[in-house]
């Protein structure tokens, strides 16, 4: 049996080599303009719900997914402000990216999930999948 040099930062690199997998489509000046945007998760009835903030977001960009009972929700973000002043002028713009990948907590029915986008908060309801109950068989046990 081969021996495994204990190696304290492993768990660390396991974290930073995950993230990178699910980012490995930008580019590294894209990476720094990356946010996640903060969400709420619940269960109302028969489906789960998530409300996500986005604000100042085009409705337009905002791309969701829903694949082996992950939420994906990306969009791009554009923000221009121009200022003019004491015989200066100045344009600035800003532009990112939001990104947010979450496990589900519960099976949902991705097909028939539906979500609206108001006042700069993304609203995702997603049907709960019908959990299959288990039945119950005897079993003769036989006497010999």
């Amino acid at each position: 049996m081969a021996l495994t040099p204990y190696n304290p930062f492993r768990e660390i690199e396991k974290i930073f080599d995950d993230w990178a997998s699910q980012y490995s489509e930008l580019s590294l000046v894209d990476m720094a303009r990356i946010e996640e945007p903060r969400i709420d998760l619940y269960e109302d009835k028969d489906k789960l719900v998530a409300e996500i903030e986005m604000p100042g977001i085009d409705a337009k960009s905002i791309d969701v997914s829903i694949e082996d009972n992950l939420l994906k929700v990306e969009a791009k973000k554009e923000e221009k402000k121009e200022e003019k002043g004491k015989g200066y002028y100045k344009k600035e713009i800003s532009s990112g990216y939001l990104k947010r990948v979450i496990s589900l907590p519960v099976e949902v029915k991705g097909d028939k999930a539906r979500a609206e986008y108001k006042n700069g908060v993304l609203k995702i309801e997603m049907p709960k999948k019908e959990t299959k109950k288990a039945k119950s068989q005897k079993v003769k046990v036989e006497i010999k």
